[in-house]
């Protein structure tokens, strides 16, 4: 059992609940912050004010609008799956709240007079529990999308799960160089760890980079928000929902954000350590330690908005080859670099030396990979229509990398529910023989 794990474990039952309403309460609150803040921040970086009428500097605009949403029609599809339905918000939910509990937040301190860590829970295996809540929040999405009886929904899940599944193997592999580093699983060891050297980000800084870049596309945030493309998909996975369900997506989102960038605080900036030269000084222990972590997230969580307002969307096509082409196999090619350094400690090559030559090496690589052409030559071939090229083989394009649907697409037939039900309408329409026809639309009924 680690340190902080055997400070844990005298913890009372009561000490416990506090903890857990405590970060629930610190959760909602953050999330409430964050909501003011991208929108004043996008909207000077837009020449706009920005929230500024409900509370001073308009702080409880974000309450006002989350009490409004509560007291919203709640509409649920007439070919939605109900019980799923409603259980793929509170999956979201659920497991974005679990996975702060082993996010450590302080070192020891007093409550009440009890000795204990700012943390809820310290398992050996800390890191897996926050990939794995992290992957298990993606079926909340998928389920959505399922269940809603919609085609756009559906795409929107769709494009969620595969962009989660590619995010995450380059995510979990960011973290390899770390806890080879450490030498522990364990949240509160990481932390220990880099106490006693540099910080991970300087010497592991390639880790570093994947780690950022593969949080935005895991958390579905802009330019990664494909499945939300309003051009393209409405509003993506969440379509036909509304009310608190609605909420509770929007909810799982920002604690998302707060969660990945707590475990980059974690990870790669010392965690809850003062910055040097404050580091190991008295204002580096006790409930200072909270101050420095929250000052570290609040960086990451900028950063959020900042790409928000710069970037535009990906294409899909790029987003995936980003994590594919680049993230995994870079990430891969550092593993055995950091795996080399580590296997030559005590030689006269020192592994700091390694390191260096090897990130040289590697960013090298990466960028004559990224200038490269896809593909090899292969004759070209004129495409019918519009003139445009392209190679033998090929799926046609809309003048892009970015394939369309072919020419003899066959529209599937309708599932037995809807044409059931289009047929009771073309019934119903049918018998008002003494009027104007009956217009219906599709699962809303006459008109």
């Amino acid at each position: 059992m680690t340190p902080t794990g055997a400070l844990l474990a005298d913890d009372p039952i009561w000490l416990i609940i506090i903890k857990v309403v405590a970060i629930f309460a610190f959760l909602m609150v953050m999330t409430l912050f964050m909501i003011w803040l991208e929108r004043r921040v996008v909207g000077r970086m837009q020449h706009r004010v920005g929230p500024n009428r409900v509370g001073p500097f308009g702080l409880l605009q974000s309450l006002a609008d989350g009490l409004k949403l509560a007291f919203k029609e709640d509409i649920q599809p007439v070919l939605a799956d109900r019980w799923v339905y409603i259980l793929a918000p509170v999956i979201s939910t659920v497991t974005a709240f679990t996975a702060f509990a082993v996010i450590p937040l302080g070192g020891q301190v007093s409550i009440f007079g009890y000795q204990t860590a700012l943390q809820v829970a310290d398992l050996p295996v800390g890191v897996l529990v926050v990939l794995a809540c992290s992957s298990l929040g993606v079926y909340g999405i998928v389920l959505s999308g399922w269940s809603s009886g919609s085609p756009y929904p559906l795409l929107g899940s769709l494009r969620s799960a595969a962009q989660v599944i590619s995010y995450e193997i380059a995510l979990g592999l960011s973290i390899v160089a770390v806890i080879l580093y450490s030498g522990s699983l364990s949240t509160a060891d990481i932390v220990a760890a880099q106490s006693q050297q540099w910080w991970f980000v300087f010497l592991l800084f390639p880790s570093f980079v994947v780690f950022v870049v593969s949080m935005v596309g895991e958390t579905n945030r802009a330019p990664f928000d494909l499945p939300e493309a309003e051009s393209e998909l409405v509003g993506g996975f969440h379509t036909e929902y509304s009310s608190l369900k609605f909420a509770l997506f929007f909810l799982a989102e920002y604690v998302n954000m707060v969660t990945v960038s707590a475990m980059a605080t974690t990870l790669f900036l010392g965690g809850w350590h003062a910055p040097w030269p404050l580091s190991g000084g008295p204002l580096d222990r006790g409930w200072w330690g909270l101050l420095w972590f929250i000052s570290k997230m609040l960086v990451f969580l900028f950063v959020f908005i900042w790409l928000r307002g710069t970037l535009p969307r990906l294409r899909y096509d790029q987003f995936m080859a980003v994590g594919w082409k680049l993230l995994v196999p870079g990430s891969l090619v550092w593993i055995v670099l950091v795996s080399t350094a580590r296997a030559l400690r005590g030689t006269s090559v020192t592994p700091v030396q390694i390191l260096v030559v090897g990130g040289i090496v590697l960013v090298m690589l990466l960028i004559v990979a990224f200038l490269l052409p896809q593909g090899g030559k292969a004759a070209q071939t004129t495409a019918a229509g519009n003139g445009s090229t392209r190679r033998a083989g090929q799926a046609p394009t809309a003048g892009s990398d970015y394939p369309v649907p072919p020419l003899d697409l066959v529209v599937p037939s309708p599932p037995p529910r809807r044409a059931a039900m289009t047929a009771t309408g073309a019934s119903a329409d049918g018998a008002t023989d003494n009027g104007p026809p009956a217009r219906r639309e599709d699962g809303h009924g006459a008109t």
